[in-house]
């Protein structure tokens, strides 16, 4: 067995895809990959919070503060075309003409709404389609500030005092005391996401090698020669599998290394107190305890990578066969961060998701250990089940010469 090891692994070793997609997208492809998708998003938002729109607006003179606030405002400049705009509907096939970026129209004068106790209803006519879009949040504060004004001023004709209006308006205020520490509130946000990162790296490291040690030695015409070997068929299985195990930690490890470097360094060089603050508590024993829990996940792809393998005649086959299987991978991490999911003694027994949610606990501090301890214990008999069906698979003349 350790003998059909060493010899996969060499020849493992010597294949430049291998160590390409177990080394080098590890250590560098993934981290720059984040890093560019980091900068283009920041990007998108900043040109959005610099962006300057044009506007128009009707009956601008119902609220000479507000019209005057809008047209000072750095991220607003008013439309200078020889288009006119007259209604809500001229407004709509502005916006969607191009002409304009926004449309604001005033119904009535609010002051005259408000002496007849009656709200006066703005309309900001705008493309809510793209993903970001201050245009609405930052007429909407302007508009607020406005009111907050005009209901100061009625406030105070009534002879209220302005140090009453608070609490006139506002009698009740609902106070948060949160009882979770900082740990615990990042963990929730952003340990969900963690095994998105780690368990399909798991899974890669374990597929990508196993289509070469079953597919790629049935196209190489080489396993008939390890068949006539003195070893049983049973020692070549667990050989290949002790193999395909290795590379899958090995790619986990790696990633996780070269994760928490970069992100040494992009500490070293900006302020990033987000990821500080939920990173710095985890101790060496939560990042053990992760370690762990990710073995038997390897080893659970490891037997279905070979499986699939095996079964396949060409290369090329066993990589169509690869696709579904990364794919069902992404569903039980989903329901992981489903709202409402927890761990518990139910969801432990739950492939891949169990695992998911432990790492969530984990990263926030909660985890229970006996729960950890099932999900070990549940993961271990699936993949020794798994294992086992490999081995008879392997055995099937069937599906050896297919």
């Amino acid at each position: 067995m350790f003998e059909v090891f060493k010899k996969e692994l060499k020849e493992l070793l010597r294949d430049k895809k291998t160590l390409l997609f177990v080394v080098a997208l590890p250590v560098a492809v993934f981290p720059l990959l984040f890093a560019v998708m980091a900068f283009i998003s920041s990007q998108a938002a900043l040109d959005a919070e610099q962006e300057v729109h044009t506007y128009a607006i009707i009956n601008g003179e119902y609220a000479p503060e507000f019209t005057e606030n809008v047209f000072y405002h750095k991220s607003f400049e008013l439309y200078k075309g020889s288009r006119t705009f007259n209604n809500i509907e001229e407004l709509k096939a502005g916006v969607i003409d191009g002409e304009i970026d926004m449309g604001i129209y005033l119904p009535a004068n609010a002051k005259q709404s408000l002496d007849q106790f009656e709200q006066s209803k703005w309309q900001v006519v705008f493309n809510d389609a793209k993903s970001i879009n201050f245009l609405f949040q930052r007429v909407k504060e302007l508009a607020k500030e406005y009111s907050d004004v005009l209901q100061s001023e009625k406030l105070e004709s009534f002879g209220i005092d302005k140090k009453a209006h608070t609490a006139l308006l506002t009698p009740i205020e609902v106070v948060k005391v949160d009882t979770a520490d900082k740990r615990e509130n990042l963990g929730e946000k952003l340990g969900g996401f963690l095994p998105y990162l780690l368990i399909p790296l798991v899974l890669m490291g374990a597929t990508y090698p196993a289509i070469d040690l079953g597919a790629g030695e049935k196209e190489r015409g080489t396993l008939e020669t390890l068949l006539l070997t003195p070893i049983t068929r049973t020692e070549l299985v667990l050989g290949k599998f002790i193999t395909l195990l290795t590379t899958s930690i090995a790619s986990t490890t790696i990633t996780v290394l070269s994760m928490g470097g970069w992100i040494a360094v992009a500490l070293a060089f900006a302020d990033l107190e987000v990821i500080k603050t939920a990173f710095s508590s985890l101790a060496v024993s939560d990042l053990l305890m992760i370690f762990v829990l990710l073995l038997p996940i390897a080893a659970i792809f490891s037997a279905l990578a070979l499986a699939i393998s095996i079964y396949a005649r060409t290369f090329k086959e066993a990589q169509n066969y690869m696709a579904p299987l990364s794919m069902g991978v992404f569903f039980p991490i989903i329901v992981s961060i489903m709202p409402n999911m927890e761990l518990t003694a139910k969801t432990a027994f739950i492939p891949v998701t169990n695992v998911a949610l432990a790492i969530k606990e984990i990263v926030k501090g909660t985890v229970d250990y006996t729960l950890v301890g099932l999900i070990f214990l549940a993961t271990a008999l699936i993949a020794g089940a798994l294992l086992a069906f490999c081995v008879k698979w392997f055995n099937r003349e069937d599906v050896l010469f297919r």
